[in-house]
């Protein structure tokens, strides 16, 4: 919402300002005494994948305010940044620009900004664009009429279209920032019109993909309901629309204050896209594995021209890659200044949430020359240091919250480490460990962008095993495998699972190519430990012994005649149900959410056959960012992300055979995600659990 504000503001400035102002390059003051602090510990499973690259992952928005979004130097700079994805028209301004006439009324539209203008930057710069159809201000017909122009007269081929731009801030929910002229402005109504949009839009070309938009959990206004609703945004639209979309669109701009919180905000993203793709599950059925998830637009919101916000930048792409986003398009590429502040490595923020300069002024403040890279531009060139598009994620872990790591396995075999140092004042030892990976005695080439740097520096240092990360940096470790650790045989495909029991579950992949398959093996992701769970001469097994209630995600791996591994295939995750029987039953009901927090019904009954006087009822959040924050009906206790209800004196009886229930309950506070509890506990014995919201 902030973002939206703040976006409507920066058209009017660059439109009025433009670029021919006077300019002047700000000077970058010295970077923090520097001190060195204790080692940080990471460690790289090269096994466990976490999915690959997409083509489309490292995305930009670009807007028709922007008079400078298709010049020559513009382009070279996006090219740089490997950028492959490219939204248009711009944010707020989708739901009131008319592509036909490249007008918006009520907004101002530069020249040269043209649909067939941005066609000309997508191809020079070898992205694919991502296209706002007109939700607010325009019909079925129009947007059909621009499918048909695209693809069919002019042979684009524009495969993603998002119906209408943060359409639930049209003042259904009270905030109004988005344009919309119909009467019914609910969820309901913007579902039924997707099926409209998408009939007309694939009557044109059934091969485009459409997508809704969507709010993310613990993101305002999920769990909001308006007056005479029953059901909030999200699970109304998937309900009713859920048959017509191909992807579903979220944005995201952390709502906390100040840099040091900013950047422990990507560690959010984890739960809150987990918790959304069980979302899309419910509702997508067979289908939901179909059915993407496109970040289209992101960024803090904090000292944004200056080092903290590419930082988390550097952090955030990947973190949301790794979730399965398949593309992240920040915002914005050019943006214009707002209000000046100083960020805390002293460097001058001018509240411009562009990736380059404006080359404009605030007063007697200006920004840097015209298309000036801030230090975002950098953290986004980076990201191809570390991976490109077909390159396999993986999972790496840090035991300093203040270090982020991420790593990719490269298609040359070459294993990258993107190390982030959040701290503003101290340089951290990190120590490198590998599992199921192992790095030549070669001297590693590593890329550095440093505090407030003007540009991206590679040198060969350190060990494999060590290296140094100055304070408010990204570093990224380019490390080349010793000799004859990898086979010839593909990643197997895609695993799928069905048939899921408390304790079972059957698992099928597509067959790995390029030699013969010995066998494979299926592993179970436990941090950065993989555990085996299975071998197979088939492509498919049926796990035995599995935990009830339990999350797993598995990669399978094939084996070749000389007993080496394949990469990893896309991983696959899954929950195991409630034991089959038990001898307790627990009803776990989410009665309302506010975004920020929510309330919990939990009934347990006894259904063994001896009576219960006195229990324990126990549960572990599945996420950091929910807690327990008061309760009735039981003594309330946390621990971290364990909780536990203990009861009182008159409600201490259960009778046997389900003779009686008890209903206890707690008021929950979240920051992100607040999945619920998988396995919940009485008197340390799991029950069958049933979940409704």
């Amino acid at each position: 919402m902030r973002g939206t504000r703040l976006r409507v503001a920066a058209a009017a400035t660059l439109a009025l300002l433009g670029s021919a102002l006077a300019q002047t390059s700000a000077s970058v003051p010295a970077e923090a005494a520097t001190t060195t602090s204790s080692t940080v510990n990471v460690t790289v499973n090269a096994d466990e994948g976490l999915g690959t690259i997409p083509t489309t992952g490292y995305g930009l928005n670009s807007a028709v305010w922007d008079s400078s979004m298709n010049s020559a130097s513009t382009q070279s700079l996006l090219q740089s940044a490997n950028i492959g994805m490219l939204r248009y028209p711009g944010g707020s301004y989708g739901d009131i620009y008319n592509w036909q006439d490249n007008t918006a009324p009520g907004g101002y539209v530069a020249p040269g900004t043209d649909f067939d203008s941005f066609m000309g930057t997508v191809k020079k710069i070898g992205a694919q664009p991502i296209l706002i159809a007109n939700y607010g201000t325009g019909t079925p017909a129009e947007a059909a009429a621009w499918v048909q122009y695209a693809n069919v007269t002019k042979g684009y081929g524009d495969k993603y279209w998002e119906i209408g731009n943060e359409v639930y801030g049209d003042g259904y929910y009270g905030s109004d920032w988005e344009a919309n002229d119909r009467t019914d402005k609910s969820p309901t109504q913007y579902a039924n019109d997707i099926l409209a949009y998408s009939a007309a839009m694939k009557a044109v070309d059934p091969t485009i993909k459409i997508g809704a938009v969507l709010t993310l959990p613990g993101n305002w206004p999920d769990g909001v309901l308006a007056s005479g609703d029953t059901s909030d945004w999200n699970h109304t639209v998937l309900s009713i629309a859920g048959s017509a979309i191909d992807f579903v669109i979220v944005h995201w701009y952390p709502s906390g204050t100040g840099a040091s919180t900013a950047l422990t905000e990507p560690a959010q993203l984890p739960g809150e896209l987990q918790q959304l793709r069980d979302e899309i599950d419910k509702y997508e059925g067979a289908r939901a594995s179909s059915v993407g998830i496109a970040m289209t637009e992101m960024n803090s919101g904090v000292d944004e021209d200056t080092q903290p916000d590419a930082l988390f930048a550097a952090d955030s792409y990947f973190t949301a890659l790794e979730q399965g986003v398949f593309t992240v398009d920040w915002w914005d590429t050019h943006n214009g200044p707002g209000t000046i502040s100083t960020a805390p490595d002293g460097a001058t923020d001018y509240d411009d949430w562009g990736v380059l300069s404006s080359g404009t002024c605030v007063g007697s403040t200006c920004e840097p020359a015209f298309n000036t890279p801030f230090p975002t531009y950098y953290a986004l060139q980076m990201l191809s240091d570390v991976g490109r598009p077909g390159d396999l994620m993986v999972n790496a872990g840090t035991d300093q919250p203040l270090v982020a790591a991420h790593a990719v396995r490269q298609a040359n075999g070459d294993l990258a480490v993107e190390l982030v140092n959040k701290d503003p004042n101290n340089a951290y030892t990190v120590n490198l460990n590998y599992a199921n990976y192992i790095p030549s005695t070669a001297t590693p080439t590593v890329y550095t962008y440093g505090d407030e740097a003007s540009s991206i520096t590679s040198a060969s240092t350190g060990t494999a095993a060590s290296q140094t990360i100055a304070p408010y940096s990204i570093e990224t470790v380019v490390l080349t495998p010793a000799a004859n650790q990898f086979g010839s045989l593909s990643a197997p495909g895609t695993p799928s699972v069905s048939n899921i029991t408390g304790t079972t579950a059957t698992v099928s992949w597509g067959a790995s190519t390029g030699g013969q398959v010995i066998r494979y093996e299926i592993e179970n992701q436990d941090g950065t430990t993989s555990d085996r769970l299975a071998e197979s001469t088939s492509n498919s097994v049926t796990l035995q012994n599995l935990v009830p209630n339990t999350i797993y995600t598995l990669n399978v791996l094939a084996t070749d005649q000389s007993g080496k591994l394949s990469e990893p295939s896309d991983p696959v995750t899954f929950s195991t149900t409630s034991p089959p029987s038990s001898t307790c039953a627990v009803d776990y009901q989410i009665t309302d959410s506010w975004g920020n927090g929510f309330i919990a019904s939990v009934t347990l009954t006894d259904t063994g056959p001896s009576a219960i006087d006195g229990w324990s009822l126990t549960f572990t959040f599945p996420d950091t960012t929910e807690t327990e924050n008061g309760g009735w009906n039981a003594t309330w206790t946390e621990s971290g992300q364990f909780v536990e209800a203990t009861s009182q004196s008159w409600n201490a009886q259960l009778a046997a055979n389900g003779g009686n229930s008890q209903n206890i309950g707690f008021v929950g506070a979240n920051t992100g995600a607040y999945r619920s509890p998988t396995a919940i506990s009485l008197n340390g014995t799991v029950c069958t659990t049933t979940y409704s919201s």
